[in-house]
């Protein structure tokens, strides 16, 4: 009986490490669209990276996350 436990300890351990591997490239890819997003914004609004200071960013997140919803409610 105690074998038994002991190989099902390791498979849910193996389980737990698969589940936190996925959680991490969930995380990451997360991440990468992200970045991807803000890229695009910037490049396609002519932004100047010298003028992005963190109260720019918000202002900006702001205007966009307004307009999608918006634009979300007449589509």
């Amino acid at each position: 009986m105690i074998g038994g436990i002991v190989m099902s300890q390791n498979s849910l351990e193996k389980q737990e490490a698969k589940l936190q591997q996925l959680n991490q490239k969930i995380k990451d890819e997360k991440s990468k669209i992200e970045q991807r997003l803000g890229k695009q914004i910037i490049s396609q609004a002519n932004l100047d990276y010298a003028n992005l200071s963190n109260e720019n960013i918000k202002s900006i997140s702001k205007k966009v996350a307004e307009f999608l919803k918006e634009n979300q409610a007449h589509n």
